[in-house]
């Protein structure tokens, strides 16, 4: 016996005029969501009504139709079509398509017709995408008639561009969005294919692991190296760039790694070219220097070139325009934005006056050399004018001799401890003035010398003064001896070079204040005593400071045990409050992570991120370990044990006795009257 199925009827539909529909109190929708009503708007009356209402009709208190209709189920594509009526784009009057509906509730209406729509997967959103650009639509239009952004529609195709195996992945929920927008930073869907099988046998499956996988071994935009070529420059030459447009990527990778090596080759030969073409003796070239390359060498001083009238009349025009400025606006709590653009065009005008060119001697440029390199920052470091030891004029004895002095013809004078006696005889007797002998001259500078030690150990400001001209004369000036202080002032220089020492934020300060040094001081040694004499005290106590600094030597040493001397560094770190992570050292892999073992780095993400986060590498192989771990410990500063600061001992007496001097004097020198004969207060220990 045939089972009788019953047929179902469907609700009429026809259209009704505008002005006969109202919106009903039965719509289950009350909070807004999704694309707004005037974006809806827009499409409606660029597309037309793609879907009908669902309307039923109002009835009196009697039961009989009123010729109106209520809406419990489309009440956006209403206020959308009402939107239009207000802006006379549709007639009151307008046929809308509608679903008349009678029987059943009305909210139930609305709420089957919110709930049983099934949204769109956004994969098919991304194919969407595509088949519009395939067919002719620029990334604008699309943009333009879905009302996003073009960067949303640059990221759809991006996402649809992805291999279509990952893509299949993602459609059956293999994989998560986030995942799938990681993908996209290579192009190479083999690659990309690869990386999902590793993927598959590793524990952490993070986004930012995947982007890691992707763009191993190429070079970031933000490399010194990239910066130096330019990117339009690799592009030009073939070479291609990893972009991801879901996160910042500093500019992306340059995936070409052979590429940008010669590129930077080729740019540093011809600069270094230029350079020789200016007349030196010998230019190195290389993308960088070891730190510490032009010690030993002695630095020539050239000459600034002067600014003519016209620069000097402009320079001051400028600077009077930026007063001007600056006055006008010192109340202001914001800059006008046209105000503050000048005032930076300005401030670099200015700095480009203060920049100016030096010249050298030719005869001191056909013995000395330059070397260029890459700087920090990209740009192109020239550094002119080192003069190496075999390329020194051969200093004439007599020469020597006459310049130094009476006080200097002995070769030695008594050393601390050691007597000198000159073998040459006595002079006979003799009628007139005859030079006197070198044995004198000996046996008198000695006894001048230790006269010299006695008042120099009561005058400790020409103490201080004497020292810094010596130690000034070792760290700016090629001859040392120009001092009869017998002072040395060695680790300017380091043993051993750590990766990217010479890059490093400390070096680059350190480099500042020694040119800025280097142009204060005069250009001949023999005149730095009486510039050092005419100081200020804050002048003097600045470049002690820095001299001083040159010898510090904190290095361990495996052939060269200094216990005591490491001691001190912690010492020394902790009066000067030294941070590491404040002065701009981060772990990576070059300088820490790939050098060191599993538990250590295990050690180090879980003293910085917690013990969970050391758990979700733990399983990992070194390599890929220690690439987490430098993604983990960014930005935490961390620090390995030997840069951060050492606990005092126990009973460490701090550097300076309050009131008190070594000689155990109980008067501050604010209550003396002469401060200059009273010993300096000194560290006790």
């Amino acid at each position: 016996m045939a089972t009788y199925v019953q047929k179902i009827t469907l609700s009429p539909s026809r259209d009704i005029p505008f002005n006969k529909l109202l919106l009903s109190q039965s719509n289950v929708r009350r909070i807004k969501a999704g694309v707004s009503i005037e974006e809806l708007a827009e499409d409606i009356a660029r597309r037309g009504l793609l879907q009908g209402l669902s309307v039923r009709p109002v009835v009196d208190g009697a039961g009989v139709e009123t010729g109106m209709f209520e809406i419990p189920a489309g009440g956006r594509r209403y206020r959308a079509l009402e939107l239009l009526v207000k802006q006379k784009r549709l007639a009151k009057t307008a046929p809308v398509p509608c679903v008349i509906r009678e029987g059943g509730i009305a909210e139930e209406d609305s709420l089957a017709e919110n709930v049983q729509r099934a949204p769109l997967h956004p994969l098919d959103q991304f194919r969407a995408f595509l088949a519009l650009r395939e067919k002719g639509l620029s990334e604008e239009e699309i943009a333009a008639a879905f009302f996003v952004s073009v960067g949303v529609v640059k990221q759809r195709l991006k996402l649809a561009s992805v291999s279509p195996v990952l893509l299949e992945v993602y459609a059956e929920d293999g994989m998560t969005l986030d995942q799938l927008m990681a993908f996209t930073v290579s192009g190479d869907h083999a690659r990309q294919e690869q990386v999902f099988e590793r993927l598959k046998t590793s524990y952490d499956k993070q986004p930012y692991a995947i982007r890691r996988m992707l763009t191993e071994g190429a070079v970031r935009a933000c490399d010194k190296r990239a910066q130096f070529i330019g990117l339009e420059a690799y592009v030009e030459a073939g070479g291609t760039i990893l972009r991801d447009l879901f996160q910042g990527d500093d500019g992306g990778w340059l995936q070409d790694v052979a590429l940008v090596d010669r590129l930077v080759t080729e740019k540093l030969k011809a600069e270094a070219d230029a350079v020789a073409a200016e007349g030196w003796k010998w230019v190195e070239m290389a993308p960088d220097f070891a730190y510490g390359h032009t010690y030993g060498l002695r630095q020539l001083r050239g000459e600034t070139i002067p600014l003519s009238a016209e620069e000097e009349a402009s320079r001051d025009a400028l600077q009077t325009e930026y007063d001007r400025l600056s006055t006008e606006y010192a109340e202001a709590d914001d800059l006008p934005e046209e105000v503050d653009a000048r005032l930076g065009e300005i401030e670099t005008a200015i700095e480009a006056f203060e920049a100016r060119p030096i010249t050298f001697d030719p005869l001191d440029m056909a013995r000395a050399g330059a070397f260029v390199s890459i700087g920090h920052d990209g740009a192109l470091r020239i550094e002119r004018g080192y003069v190496r030891p075999e390329d020194e004029l051969p200093v004439e004895p007599e020469a020597a001799a006459e310049d130094a002095g009476p006080h200097h013809i002995a070769a030695a004078v008594m050393r601390t401890g050691e007597a000198v006696t000159a073998d040459a005889p006595e002079p006979e007797e003799d009628e007139g003035l005859s030079a006197l002998s070198d044995r004198l001259m000996t046996e008198l500078t000695a006894h001048r010398t230790l006269g010299l030690r006695q008042a120099l150990g009561e005058r400790p400001d020409v103490a201080f003064l004497a020292a810094l001209h010596a130690l000034t004369l070792k760290s700016f000036y090629h001859y040392g001896s120009d001092s009869c202080l017998e002072l040395g002032l060695k680790s300017i220089a380091f043993s051993a070079q750590a990766p990217g020492l010479n890059d490093s934020a400390s070096a680059a300060a350190i480099h500042a204040r020694h040119e800025g040094w280097a142009k204060v001081l005069p250009k001949d040694s023999a005149d730095l005593w009486q510039a050092l004499h005419d100081w200020d005290s804050d002048s003097r106590s600045g470049l002690f400071a820095h001299v001083v600094s040159l010898s510090v030597n904190a290095v361990h040493e495996a052939w060269n045990r200094r216990p005591r001397a490491l001691h001190h560094a912690d010492q020394l770190a902790r009066a000067v409050d030294l941070d590491m992570a404040a002065a701009g050292w981060r772990p990576t892999l070059d300088n820490f992570l790939s050098r060191v073992t599993k538990a250590r780095i295990l050690q180090a993400v879980s003293e910085a991120k917690g013990p969970r986060a050391a758990e979700r590498i733990a399983h990992l192989k070194k390599g890929d370990m220690a690439r987490e771990a430098e993604a983990l410990l960014t930005e935490t500063g961390w620090l390995p044990e030997p840069l951060r600061g050492a606990e005092p001992a126990a009973g460490e007496e701090t550097a300076a006795q309050d009131g008190k001097t070594v000689m155990g004097e109980d008067e501050s020198l604010e209550d003396t009257e002469d401060t200059t004969d009273i010993p300096p207060a000194v560290a006790a220990e």
